[in-house]
């Protein structure tokens, strides 16, 4: 009796463990994926940005050398 009931309990633990290692791995991979995606979206931004300051920059140097 005292068998069947550490082979009942040591099955449960080890099914829990393996549903809990799961669930990390999952908010893990979720994790990294949002992150990535709000990097990309960042990037999009600050180069779109950079590329308006570029345009500006070129515009105040042409006018000071006297170029259209």
């Amino acid at each position: 009796m005292r068998t069947m009931m550490l082979i009942t309990i040591i099955t449960l633990m080890t099914v829990a463990l393996a549903k809990a290692e799961e669930t990390v791995f999952v908010k893990g991979k979720n994790f990294v994926t949002t992150e990535i995606n709000d990097i990309k979206e960042y990037q999009k931004t600050q180069w779109q940005k950079g590329k308006e300051q570029n345009a500006k920059n070129w515009e105040k140097i042409k006018s000071l050398l006297g170029i259209n």
